[in-house]
């Protein structure tokens, strides 16, 4: 940060002769720095006493705070309710870059000089800055990601280095995914509240320290050298997805810290200066928009560098290419606890010129008051979009099951049309379909697999009497829970599956297939797994722990990412406009099974179930494209007459979903041409001039 920013540099700049500290607390009245002996966590060698300025920043220089050393802070301040000061604590420094724990389980900071200053070299490592349009989001755990496959080296399985290992890069880039968003790495610990059951924190959403990686993550021997050796291998792991062509996102957690509710352990903020890093009431209780226990205050400054330091850290010096911010509506709450797209703090993350140049992704909600924000965040971020979600499970999935029962399905194509199209009613023309993160599935709620089998959550195992985890899941088992041999109810499960996921990989936007749905992992129902680091979030790599149908799947997603990326109508950048030439859209046009253009009456009709999506590309640096897209979304068969439309002269069958296994032979069908569809299914066609 820029001298003139009072609160530039803090943490700890440490080495080999010593360093300086500098800790912002605004209501503090001493605050102490401590090193401690780097063999017994709990003795303290050197105090150094820190000296405030007029911008609440304590700083003070220590020739003990070398680098390696082992730190903390011990901070006394006013009574009152907002305030929890208690000398006798030895509190992480917020800033700290590296992590070790004391005996009695309090924590200590490790100074570490800048990465590349340790010897590390990002040596022909670049980022590799994958247009957004492109852009394929493989949501992944970097423990459950390798922890079982046995092609990675047994040390590295579970780890950094196992994720960065051939076999895994391989996989990935072998499947056409191009960003892998890391579930939370911050250094995060587990709730009292799971600590008591014998349970653990596996998601890591729990924050403890947001510049540190968590070094359960990094291989046995990284965790045995040290905080700089766990740094070195996460940083490696970056430079070794870069030199595959992957991206790296973070799933980052600003919006609250593990010191949970006032009664939770207190570790940093809280001892720190309660009042200014917390949302509190008038009575000094905290105000929770997380469901965490307590909810960082963005409306202070202090919080705001925190978060900003903290992404400019991990995105400048460890290199990662992106953040997806977890309830980022908290991020957006102003003094009156009132969220604002033009918040500072959100502002700030676009116009800074590290931070901007990533990619930015928020969870657009949290559980306060107001708390639903998607569509509402400012052009620059992209946002989950919960509502393609819900649609495109209700269409597939709910429909089907309201069919089967009534004889109806309740609604028509118009809705599922609008979302497949980029959801221009809910995101701005400015911001364009890629503000839209397209997902059916992510690390929280059923996978893919499991919203075709089961109708209600199955979590027993996870200690809270199955109370946890939404109950709106829109899911489907069609017509029997869980497992089954009947092979009708396999075979229509699969085929969901495969329209769920061609429609993903097909619609405008940026889509996110979370890990283990390309090949059809189950959780057994359970549609909140966050406490179990065990086989039941692992992927599976031997195919005796895959389902048999797990290789014609796996082909299957091959194929439609590699249709994505060779037909640019399919991702546009902009919004098409009627009777206008937009730069970088599609033009889309819409027709019935009969090839007739779609009226109001067709697009609203809770019978028209069948459409077919003509999107013509207008791009600026790609060869123009056209295709059409087929869908019919009743069992019944279905006869279709194939739109004709100016410069169309023919069509070619690039994937269907009927098919269990994608067919590589291409078939050629003409406009006008009668073609029987088998329902439910769709089937994409590329476009050509005639002859």
């Amino acid at each position: 940060m820029p001298p003139h920013d009072p609160l530039h540099d803090l943490g700890v700049r440490a080495g080999a002769h010593g360093g300086v500290a500098r800790v912002w607390s605004e209501h503090a009245t001493s605050v102490e720095l401590v090193v401690f002996d780097a063999d017994d966590l709990d003795w303290a060698i050197a105090r150094t006493p820190l000296v405030r300025d007029e911008h609440g920043v304590w700083q003070g220089e220590s020739a003990d705070l070398r680098s390696g050393a082992h730190y903390g802070l011990r901070v006394d301040g006013p009574p009152g309710v907002e305030h929890a000061f208690n000398p006798v604590h030895t509190l992480l420094d917020p800033y700290a870059r590296g992590l070790a724990r004391a005996h009695d389980g309090s924590w200590r900071g490790v100074a570490l000089e800048p990465l590349t200053a340790t010897g590390f070299e990002w040596g022909d490592s670049v980022r590799p800055r994958v247009p957004l349009d492109r852009t394929v989001i493989y949501e992944t755990h970097v423990r459950g990601f390798s922890k079982l496959n046995t092609a990675v080296p047994e040390p590295l399985r579970g780890t950094y280095a196992g994720l960065a290992h051939d076999a895994s890069l391989d996989y990935l880039v072998n499947l056409g995914v191009t960003t892998v968003e890391l579930l939370p790495v911050h250094a995060f610990v587990s709730e009292a509240r799971l600590v008591r059951q014998g349970r653990l924190n596996y998601w890591g959403y729990n924050t403890l320290a947001f510049f540190a990686a968590h070094a359960p993550y990094a291989s046995a021997s990284a965790r045995a050298a040290g905080a700089d050796a766990v740094r070195r291998e996460f940083a490696g792991m970056v430079r070794l997805l870069h030199e595959a062509g992957l991206e790296v996102v973070l799933d980052v957690v600003y919006n609250h810290t593990a010191e949970e509710g006032r009664e939770g352990p207190t570790s940093s903020f809280r001892g720190l200066d309660n009042a200014s890093y917390y949302r509190h009431d008038a009575h000094g209780r905290y105000v929770d928009t997380t469901g965490c226990g307590n909810t960082l205050d963005f409306s202070g400054a202090a919080p705001q560098r925190l978060v900003l330091d903290s992404m400019r850290y991990f995105a400048e010096e460890l290199q990662v290419d992106g953040f997806r911010l977890d309830l980022a509506a908290t991020l957006g709450r102003d003094e009156h606890a009132a969220f604002t797209p033009d918040h500072p703090l959100l502002r700030a993350m676009l116009e800074d010129p590290v931070i901007g140049e990533t990619k930015l992704i928020a969870e657009p909600w949290d559980v306060g008051p107001g708390g639903w924000q998607t569509g509402n965040f400012p052009h620059g971020f992209a946002e989950w979009n919960d509502r393609y979600r819900d649609r495109m499970r209700d269409f597939w999935l709910g429909d089907l099951r309201r069919e089967r029962e009534s004889g109806s399905a309740g609604s028509g194509i118009g809705r599922f049309a609008t979302r497949l199209a980029g959801s221009s009613n809910t995101f701005s023309g400015e911001r364009g379909p890629l503000a839209s993160l397209n997902f059916v599935t992510a690390h929280d709620g059923f996978t893919l697999a499991d919203l075709t089998a089961y109708d209600t959550k199955h979590n027993q195992g996870n200690g809270e009497g199955n109370r946890d985890g939404t109950d709106s899941n829109n899911s489907y088992n069609h017509g029997v829970e869980g497992d089954t041999s009947d092979p009708a109810v396999r075979a229509a499960r699969r085929r969901s599956i495969r329209n769920l996921l061609g429609t993903l990989l097909l619609s405008a936007g940026v889509p996110m297939i979370t890990a283990g749905d390309e090949f059809g992992r189950s959780q057994r129902g359970n549609n909140n797994a966050y406490c179990h680091d065990s086989e039941l979030n692992w992927l599976a790599w031997d195919p005796a722990g895959r389902p048999r149908s797990a290789p014609e799947l796996l082909a299957t997603t091959g194929r439609l990412l590699r249709l994505r990326a060779e037909n640019p109508a399919l991702r546009p950048i902009r919004y098409d406009r009627a009777h206008e030439d937009v730069p970088n859209s599609s033009q889309m046009d819409w027709f019935t099974a009969d090839g007739t253009t779609m009226d109001i009456e067709d697009w609203n009709s809770p019978e028209q179930r069948t459409l077919q999506y003509l999107a013509a590309s207008t791009p600026v640096a790609e060869a123009r494209n056209t295709i059409l897209l087929v869908v019919h979304a009743h069992e019944s068969d279905v006869d279709v007459v194939l739109a004709a439309h100016d410069g169309v002269g023919g069509y070619t069958l690039l994937w269907d979903s009927a098919d269990e296994s994608p067919a590589y032979a291409a078939t050629e069908h003409a406009p006008g041409e009668h073609i029987t569809m088998t329902g439910p299914s769709m089937r994409l066609y590329r476009a050509h001039a005639g002859a």
